[in-house]
């Protein structure tokens, strides 16, 4: 799968901490600084008289959200303007560079056409090696200067979020996901939890990340997203706390998440490199498309988690289930808005596929 930060917590957090057998092999995280909200983007696009129907293509660089319309068509709106469209709960997260993924990839640091890689587990290291073998993607050191840049972000991004986290404290609005907890004190602290304490604890409070974890954790399918949020549409299996455990944003294991990582600008990794996918046009070097070809090609996964436009909203991510190459490719470029990834999970488990 291809996610954003928040996407790398709970699929770590569901192959770890669920009693099931969780069917995410590789874990590709992406750079994020933050995700926007579709319907506030959709009406501040109308300020500039235009519409996402029109959209072909979306960027956040240069101090600036881009739209590339049709009919040759561009609307830059500055990104201190675009702010008031940032989700709640990005504001409380630390992780610029998807610390918990195989693989980290971004456009920062690199050189125009190339993408930043941070490869962070063995898997991840032999997925790159075994991609550049076959000539999937190209390699190269990463100069310094790039690397300053990527550390220069990271640390803001941490920074404010430590400040907006403590604020959040002061208020009585605790951000579960980073106190620090370990092994028997973590299990006695979410034993009894359900979907009523995680409304509470993240959902009320403007913490949900909209990743569909809860969804897909729930046994008895009593979780839907509605609304842009989880609702309970069912009765809790009395003693389960799959929804609450597998969310990103409650109690994290110090054994999964560290509190050391906050004095890491990048966490922990192995080596970080410039990669480049020759063979596919992508938004930023196109090689988070191209491991994913790679990976369906090679038969090392039988699927792969995309995210695409919905075919009913324009523009808006729509995530699914494809072993389609065809289907990957159509699929390249960053959304830059919130999308419920683990919900064809769900669909795909209750389908016995």
């Amino acid at each position: 799968m291809v996610g954003t930060p928040c996407q790398m917590v709970a699929a770590t957090k569901m192959d770890k901490l669920l009693n099931e057998e969780f069917p995410v092999d590789i874990k590709i995280g992406l750079f994020c600084m933050e995700n926007f909200s579709y319907s506030y983007m959709k009406e501040m696009l109308k300020e500039y008289d235009a519409d996402m129907k029109d959209v072909l293509e979306c960027r956040v660089e240069k101090g600036h959200v881009w739209f590339f319309l049709t009919e040759d068509r561009t609307v830059k709106i500055p990104l201190s303007k675009a702010k008031k469209c940032v989700r709640k709960n990005c504001t409380v997260c630390m992780d610029f560079t998807s610390e918990l993924s195989d693989v980290s990839v971004g456009s920062v640091g690199s050189p125009e056409g190339w993408s930043t890689v941070i490869i962070r587990t063995e898997k991840g290291l032999k997925l790159i090696e075994a991609a550049e073998k076959d000539n999937y993607i190209q390699t190269k050191p990463i100069a310094d200067s790039g690397l300053k840049i990527m550390e220069k972000l990271a640390k803001e991004k941490k920074s404010k979020s430590k400040e907006e986290i403590k604020k959040r404290e002061r208020v009585g609005r605790p951000v579960l996901y980073r106190r620090e907890i370990f092994g028997n004190e973590y299990e006695n602290e979410v034993s009894n939890c359900t979907f009523h304490d995680l409304k509470g604890d993240v959902v009320d409070i403007g913490a949900c990340v909209l990743c569909g974890a809860c969804v897909y954790a729930c046994p008895e399918e009593a979780v839907a997203i509605k609304d842009r949020k989880p609702e309970l549409v069912g009765k809790c299996v009395e003693g389960c706390n799959a929804c609450y455990v597998a969310c990103p944003r409650t109690y994290i294991p110090d054994e999964i998440l560290s509190k050391e990582s906050d004095n890491k600008p990048f966490g922990d990794y192995i080596k970080i490199v410039s990669v480049k996918a020759p063979m596919v046009k992508g938004q930023d070097g196109g090689v988070a498309t191209a491991l994913l070809t790679y990976v369906l090609s090679s038969n090392i996964v039988d699927n792969a988690i995309i995210v695409d436009k919905s075919s009913i909203e324009p523009w808006k991510p729509e995530a699914k289930i494809t072993d389609n190459i065809a289907e990957v490719l159509k699929a390249s470029g960053t959304k830059y808005s919130a999308c419920p990834i683990f919900k064809p999970l769900k669909e795909s488990k209750e389908g016995g596929s």
